[in-house]
């Protein structure tokens, strides 16, 4: 399989420094707000933005970002005005939709696809897409040249860990709990042995996800691997405010750019 533009951009930028890539809910605070949060997590340096997509039944995760997409149900949001709300957005950070398979499906992949030349979006997540159903989307993601973020559980053993790796594309998510995103820092003891077994056997970069929410975690991860994907601990500030979500960022260790 060939591998997308967007493998080619994290290979380069995990090469430079440890990766970051914020998750937000898209509507949660109101579509017309998305374009702020999107210019916050840029000045704090997001190598790209996790976009979700709000869903009845989101099987993957915890209770904040299940609330997150309560709320931006109750403001309206759909996938149709989501993507309508990208393309009107300016952003030089890649984005990530990550969403549940139902939705992408009743969407329609085409129609989205093409809706998407319009759009930064340069990658997908779907958690509860099959591997082996991966086939009924990839050839058409090839050819928008958008790639299909792989996950890898702990429960992962070698010989799947290598054929899921092989055929990944933009980055590895590495999930580093078993069970829903947002519980904290009650990591396995075996997590860093297995994460770098990932990292030592994937192509591409491998970033560590789920209850990461400290500064600590940060680091203890991105020593590892390519980097770190932060959700519900952003998600939760940013429902308070964006001065809120402001310094959850610096407690992160995160600083701005220069010339933001």
């Amino acid at each position: 399989m060939s591998q997308s533009s967007f493998t080619t951009y994290m290979q380069q930028q995990a090469k430079e420094k440890s990766c970051f890539v914020p998750y937000i809910m898209a509507g949660a605070n109101g579509l017309d707000r998305l374009q702020a949060e999107i210019d916050l997590l840029s000045e704090y340096g997001a190598t790209a933005i996790e976009i979700g997509i709000p869903f009845s039944d989101p099987v993957a995760d915890g209770p904040v970002i299940q609330q997150a997409g309560i709320q931006a149900r109750a403001h309206g949001t759909t996938f149709k005005t989501i993507i309508q709300q990208l393309q009107q957005l300016n952003t030089e950070v890649p984005l990530i939709l990550m969403g549940y398979a139902n939705s992408f499906f009743h969407y329609g992949f085409q129609a989205l696809l093409e809706a998407l030349k319009e759009t930064n979006v340069k990658a997908l997540i779907i958690p509860d897409l099959p591997f082996e159903h991966r086939d009924l989307v990839i050839p058409l993601l090839t050819t928008a040249d958008i790639a299909l973020i792989t996950l890898i559980s702990l429960t992962s053993p070698l010989s799947r860990i290598n054929t899921l790796t092989k055929a990944a594309d933009g980055f590895v998510y590495a999930v580093t709990v078993n069970g829903v995103t947002g519980k904290g820092s009650d990591f396995s003891e075996g997590l860093d042995t297995h994460l770098q077994a990932v990292a030592q056997i994937s192509p591409i970069p491998v970033l560590a996800g789920f209850g990461i929410r400290s500064a600590a975690d940060v680091k203890r991860f991105s020593r590892i691997c390519g980097g770190v994907v932060v959700g519900s601990a952003i998600v939760a500030a940013l429902d308070q405010s964006l001065i809120e979500a402001e310094q959850m960022l610096q407690s992160l260790g995160l600083e701005k750019k220069k010339g933001s």
